[in-house]
């Protein structure tokens, strides 16, 4: 299993910790998002950044969506379109065990908009953990 990550807010007197986090899960601007193994360090990377990101639970529609619409191949990789088994590789591994693919996506602004980028998704708002929601707002996003 995996998560889907998606950076909400920018890092305008951020801390440098959180610069730093967000440069190493491959979140370099706001609406880019990512997909990372489900694992402790990975959690404990999330919950350190969680005021500027959301994330949840990724599945392997979505995922393939993405990689059609979205996904970046790295330069000298084959051009061929993504199949499902590229999907189902990213959904179970990350894209530390996809080859071929750079490790993020370059989205949208969410159709309908942001809700309120400083509240918690809990309390109404679009940061944190939101579940198996994310596959919904990465839709959106396309």
């Amino acid at each position: 299993m995996s998560w889907m990550v998606v950076r909400v807010r920018g890092t305008i007197h951020a801390r440098h910790d959180i610069t730093e986090t967000l440069a190493h899960l491959h979140l370099t601007r706001p609406n880019h998002a990512t997909v990372l193994p489900e694992n402790p360090a990975m959690r404990g990377m999330l919950i350190k950044v969680q005021g500027y990101v959301t994330w949840g639970e990724a599945d392997a529609a979505t995922v393939g969506e993405l990689l059609a619409q979205r996904g970046e191949r790295t330069p000298g990789a084959d051009a061929g379109a993504p199949g499902p088994e590229a999907a189902q590789q990213v959904t179970e591994h990350g894209f530390f065990g996809a080859e071929g693919w750079k490790p993020r996506f370059r989205l949208r602004a969410p159709k309908g908009g942001w809700k309120s980028t400083k509240k918690p998704f809990a309390r109404g708002g679009a940061l944190g953990y939101r579940g198996p929601k994310i596959n919904d707002l990465v839709r959106r996003m396309l």
